[in-house]
C-alpha cells in the first residue's frame, strides 16, 4: 500500500521489525547464550516473555528491568564490544530497503530523523551512526565510577508510555509539537506515541496494532524483509 505522508518536523522510527526486518533482542539472546554470557534458563525465560508479549499476555516492562539487572557488575566496555561485534556480524544487514528510503525522504524534506526504541544505547548508537540519524531515544544504563553497570536504568524506561515521555521531551526541547511529527512502528506497545503524533504509520503491524490502525484510519504499510523472517519461537531451536 502506497501512503502519501505530508512533510513533518520530526520523523520518529522504531527499530525492531520496523527499520530492521527482525527483532534484534531475539538475536541478541541467542548469541549471548551461544557465547556463554547467559544461561539456558535465562534465555528460555527471555523467549517466554517475548512470546507472551507477542500474544498480548504480558508487558515487557518487567522483562526489561530484569534484563538490565543482569548487567550488574559487568563492564560497560565489554558490553559495548559485544554489541559492536553483534551489530557487525548479525544486525547491519537487516535494514529494510523501504525503511531506508523513508529515512532518506524525510531527511531530504528537512525533518529531524530520530530513533525511538526500547533497544540499548550501545546498539542504538551504531544504528544512528550507520543511518546518520539526528538523535537517539532509547534505554540507557547506569554505570559506576569504575565503569561497571549498576543493574539500574538511567532515566525512565523507553518502552510503552515511557517512549511517549522520551518523544515529548525531545519535541518540547526542539520547540516542535508532536502533531507535526510522524512515527513508524510495528508494535501495539507503541500505541501511546501513535496516538500523540499527527501522522502515525503502522509498518508490518502485529495483530493488535493492525486492528487498531484500521479502526482509526491510520496509514498501514508493508515494507519488504531484508532477510527471511524468524519468529521469537526460534529462540528455542538449537539450544544446548
Amino acid at each position: 500500500m502506497k501512503v502519501t505522508v505530508r512533510a513533518v518536523a520530526i520523523a520518529f522510527f522504531d527499530l525492531d521489525k520496523t527499520l530492521l526486518s527482525l527483532n534484534s533482542g531475539s538475536l541478541w539472546v541467542r548469541r549471548e547464550l551461544k557465547l556463554g554470557h547467559i544461561t539456558r534458563l535465562q534465555a528460555l525465560r527471555a523467549a517466554a516473555w517475548m512470546i507472551r508479549y507477542q500474544m498480548g499476555f504480558a508487558s515487557l516492562d518487567d522483562a526489561l528491568r530484569r534484563a538490565i539487572g543482569l548487567l550488574h557488575g559487568i563492564s560497560e566496555s565489554a558490553v559495548r564490544q559485544r554489541t559492536l561485534d553483534f551489530y557487525e556480524q548479525e544486525v547491519r544487514w537487516l535494514f529494510r530497503g523501504d525503511a531506508l528510503k523513508a529515512v532518506q525522504r524525510h531527511r531530504k524534506e528537512g525533518a529531524r530523523v530520530v530513533l525511538l526504541t526500547a533497544s540499548s544505547l550501545y546498539l542504538s548508537e551504531l544504528v544512528a551512526r550507520e543511518l546518520r540519524l539526528d538523535a537517539i531515544l532509547c534505554n540507557r544504563f547506569e554505570v559506576d565510577k569504575e565503569g561497571l553497570h549498576t543493574g539500574r536504568s538511567l532515566g525512565g524506561l523507553c518502552f510503552g508510555s515511557g517512549k511517549l515521555d522520551h518523544a515529548r521531551a525531545y519535541a518540547r526541547e526542539a520547540g516542535i509539537s508532536l502533531n507535526d511529527c510522524t512515527f513508524y512502528t510495528d508494535s501495539y506497545s507503541d500505541l501511546p506515541v501513535l496516538l500523540a503524533v499527527g501522522q502515525p504509520v503502522a509498518v508490518n503491524p502485529d495483530r493488535r496494532l493492525r486492528r487498531e490502525a484500521f479502526k482509526r484510519g491510520w496509514a498501514v504499510v508493508r515494507w519488504g524483509d531484508a532477510a527471511p523472517p524468524v519468529g521469537e519461537a526460534a529462540l528455542f531451536q538449537g539450544m544446548p
